[in-house]
């Protein structure tokens, strides 16, 4: 094989394999960082982490259930400014929850009269003023609960 064939393949596992590991390490940032925040309150076992860069946006649907305590927690690694979220009914639109107006609180209690599907709506937000590179890391939602 050429030395033009071996660069190019190389050139492939690199990009196949670079997202992987970037996305391992959010999941362990998830698990490490963001996890010990959910207490009280029982990990569901799942890790939704992502690399966002600022200005990006992300969405995750989860379905909850009556009559039991939930805790929504979204926490970005430090490098990133403060991490928005809101939370929306799918039914209606209606925003239940947004961090914006609660300090960039990273977590949210709460519990439904009935089940029923939210929408979790994560921004990172471009810091005022000229930003020559935006800054880029791990952003996790992590969900808890707890029986009444």
């Amino acid at each position: 094989m050429t030395k033009k064939g071996i660069l190019f393949i190389s050139l492939v596992a690199c990009m196949i394999t670079l997202p992987m590991a970037m996305n391992a390490q959010c999941k362990q940032f998830a698990k490490n960082t963001c996890k010990a925040g959910l207490e009280p309150y029982q990990h569901d076992g799942n890790y939704h982490a992502a690399l966002l860069i600022e200005g990006e946006e992300a969405e995750l649907y989860k379905t909850f259930y009556s009559d039991r305590e939930y805790r929504i927690g979204v926490c970005g690694a430090n490098n990133l400014t403060a991490v928005e979220f809101k939370v929306v009914d799918t039914r209606n639109g209606k925003v239940l929850y947004d961090n914006s107006l609660n300090d960039f609180d990273w977590k949210w209690d709460f519990n439904l009269e009935s089940s029923q599907q939210l929408k979790i709506m994560v921004k990172v937000p471009v810091p005022d003023g000229n930003v020559d590179e935006p800054e880029e890391g791990c952003v996790a939602i992590m969900f808890g609960s707890k029986d009444d």
